[in-house]
């Protein structure tokens, strides 16, 4: 049996299960009395948006735009694909997030707004609110990823920046507002994926400004400013649970890392490997989730419980990273890295984290595989894992070893996907 292999078709069956060719049609309405106008933000806003094409009625009128990371754009015909920066927004997501608005403003109530959401739109769909310019963001922005907030913190803040998130999209529209999302974080809830656009925000301002001042975030002088005028009340908030205006509004998660989990459960089944899936919503520091996985692998082994191999550990969520060094990686890298080192080369003993987005932080790999020999070839080599992860830089420790995955943008998200086989 071929491990690695193994483990990266699991990886296969997990993105597949949210690939929105597959998933979304089901969900398309029938077309309106008048138009329909598509808009989408996130990394799977343009395979989202093609298939909204390849099943829209070519008689029923349809325009839209849909804002997508780098490199992650498709050729449509009827949508427009605007490609822009993430994890930091820049001015082309601006520019593309200011014609969204314009256009959604122009709709009556006969009309569709139908918003394509995914992971990656809070930064692809940035539209700062006067007085902040998209500098001021992008430096915010950049404190909130090096701080290790997790994301719905980090989009607490980021809706409370916004002209266009946290509801205000669909505040702007008159008509009906249809919301297809793929779910990228913890918990599912529509109001943080992608800042939620089209769904009613809880949060405040003075819980954006208490998060700021929690992770020491060092915000500009005019985001600071903006959020202390909003808790003290001199700002509209956004629209909250209950406001009359989400009558006409339907947010519909199509997609979750639960479903992703599930399949790939089930591909372990087919190869007579007995799937434990540990949930879809682990959190917390990369490398502390690592030292709890390894002690449950630990406990298997030397106990023969609570699980009895040869069987397959898989979880989901988000775990988050607090930059402390100057490496290359993201937190699929850290985590695997952690684990090495937890395990210290374990026989039989096998794992694979990867981002379901094909992007782990901002490298070109979804992430990397683990086997019970990969401490002792670095060692051999002169490369030393404990000072590289010291320096937030899993990506060497694997690249060193060609242990990355690199699959390139799936153009899906639904968070990142954990498997130890313990054989």
């Amino acid at each position: 049996m071929d491990k690695r292999a193994l483990l990266i078709e699991s990886f296969h069956a997990a993105v597949g299960a949210a690939d929105p060719q597959k998933i979304l049609p089901p969900h398309l309405p029938q077309p309106p009395q008048g138009k329909t106008l598509v808009v989408g933000a996130g990394k799977a806003a343009a395979a989202m948006a093609l298939a909204v094409e390849q099943q829209w009625p070519s008689a029923a009128p349809l325009t839209g735009l849909a804002i997508t990371r780098y490199r992650h754009g498709l050729l449509t015909n009827r949508i427009k694909v605007i490609e822009a920066g993430h994890p930091v927004p820049d001015e082309s997501g601006e520019k593309a997030a200011q014609e969204i608005l314009r256009r959604t403003k122009t709709l009556g109530a006969s009309d569709l707004l139908l918003a394509l959401i995914s992971g990656g739109g809070s930064s692809l769909l940035s539209l700062p609110v006067e007085g902040i310019g998209m500098d001021e963001l992008k430096a915010t922005t950049r404190e909130l990823l090096r701080c290790g907030a997790p994301i719905q913190d980090m989009n607490t803040v980021r809706k409370h920046l916004s002209a266009i998130q946290g509801g205000r999209l669909a505040s702007a529209c008159k008509a009906q507002v249809l919301a297809l999302i793929i779910s990228d974080v913890t918990g599912d809830d529509p109001t943080h994926i992608g800042s939620g656009p089209c769904a009613p925000d809880p949060s405040t301002y003075q819980d954006a400004e208490d998060i700021i001042a929690r992770y020491g975030v060092k915000a500009p002088a005019s985001v600071a400013a903006h959020l202390s005028r909003g808790a003290r009340g001199e700002i509209a908030e956004t629209p909250k649970p209950g406001d009359k205006l989400f009558q006409r509004v339907e947010n519909r998660v199509i997609a979750t890392a639960q479903g992703s989990l599930q399949a790939a459960a089930d591909y372990f089944r087919a190869k007579g490997i007995a799937p434990v899936v540990l949930g879809d919503s682990v959190t917390g520091e990369a490398t502390e989730v690592a030292k709890v996985y390894a002690a449950l692998v630990r406990q298997i082994r030397g106990h023969a419980g609570p699980f009895r191999p040869p069987l397959a550990l898989i979880s989901g969520g988000e775990c988050t990273v607090t930059v402390r060094g100057n490496g290359r990686g993201g937190r699929c890298s850290e985590f695997l890295l952690s684990l090495a080192l937890e395990l210290d080369g374990m026989p039989n003993t096998h794992s694979l984290a990867c981002d379901t987005d094909g992007i782990d932080g901002s490298e070109d790999n979804a992430g990397a595989v683990l086997a019970p020999d990969s401490l002792a070839r670095a060692a051999a080599a002169g490369i030393s894992a404990k000072k590289l992860l010291a320096n937030n830089d899993g990506y060497s420790f694997f690249e060193s070893l060609g242990d990355l995955v690199v699959t390139g943008p799936t153009r899906t998200n639904v968070n990142d996907y954990r498997v130890i086989l313990v054989l």
